[in-house]
């Protein structure tokens, strides 16, 4: 299979977690008290597991190559207030696509890292399709809640939206392939600003949702997420 392929597939499956998502959500508008157990909870740490194992096991160690201490800190605080910046206008604009921004803000640099990877002869895009895809799940899940609540589109609209923007990932992946895998710092740079702000919507975000009162396994979830990632990094690096 040519490489085109195999990031237009990669980044295809973890897109497509989108509106995977989306369908979970909507079969739960028939049994609404379900947003409330520990499933939903755990799902969501799963998400923010696998999120802190990409940073960890493929953005930040790829990321740094090219740069100094400095340099790296530098683009990696960067990041991070980056995404707290899109917080605050998100939240002063009060809109419901909050979620939605939030997923696409973290789903293209990362698939810009995935294509970039496999042009420069890594072996972490597999990992890292996997990853966007476990995280991408329970995002998904979750922009779909607050877009139903505003009542503005219906469950159909909703997912055919979702599935609209999944493309955005093989097309970020595919640029990184052909035009910005020369640019080595560049796409180290994008790495490293990406798991800034990722690092920012985790504890944001993501970890503020898992907590649930006499529950013990959202917590573990969050583990769980990590445990997938380090083994896809050992897989792929043995």
């Amino acid at each position: 299979m040519a490489e085109w392929m195999y990031i237009l597939l990669l980044t295809l499956m973890a897109g497509m977690a989108m509106p995977l998502g989306g369908v979970f959500a909507s079969i739960d508008s028939i049994r609404p008290n379900w947003l409330n157990e520990e499933l939903r909870h755990s799902v969501t740490a799963f998400g923010g597991g696998a999120l802190l194992s990409a940073i960890a096991l493929v953005l930040v160690p790829e990321g740094i190559e090219p740069f100094s201490i400095p340099i790296s800190a530098i683009l990696f605080l960067a990041g991070g207030v980056l995404f707290m910046w899109v917080d605050i206008l998100l939240y002063k604009h009060q809109t419901s696509a909050g979620q939605l921004v939030a997923m696409l803000s973290d789903f293209i640099p990362e698939s810009i890292a995935l294509g970039a990877s496999l042009a420069l002869g890594k072996g972490s895009a597999a990992l890292l399709a996997v990853l966007i895809a476990m995280q991408n799940l329970p995002e998904g899940f979750n922009a779909f809640r607050e877009l139903k609540e505003s009542g503005r589109m219906t469950n159909k609209k909703i997912l055919w939206l979702f599935v609209l923007l999944a493309m955005a990932g093989p097309v970020a992946g595919l640029v990184a392939y052909f035009w910005l895998a020369s640019f080595t710092a560049l796409v180290s740079g994008i790495m490293l600003v990406a798991a800034g702000g990722i690092l920012y919507a985790v504890f944001q975000d993501i970890a503020p949702q898992v907590r649930l009162e006499k529950h013990w396994g959202p917590p573990l979830g969050a583990v769980m997420g990590f445990v997938l990632g380090l083994i896809g990094f050992m897989l792929t690096h043995s």
